[in-house]
């Protein structure tokens, strides 16, 4: 460990990296992907949308 200030070469070597690992491609699934210029979603694809992803309300 360093205990002052050091340059970064030596900064780097004692550098520790501890996130998390990068999601894999299935858990970064494409989330709602439009064409572009279409503007917003209507309340009615919203709601499509919403009960695809499993929340919505739910009348």
């Amino acid at each position: 460990p360093v205990t002052k200030r050091v340059g970064a070469p030596v900064a780097a070597e004692c550098f520790v990296d501890n996130s998390p690992p990068a999601p894999t491609r299935i858990e970064a699934e494409v989330v709602g992907v439009r064409d572009r210029g279409t503007g917003r979603p209507t309340k009615r694809d919203r709601r499509e949308i919403e009960s695809l992803r499993g929340g919505g309300r739910g009348r």
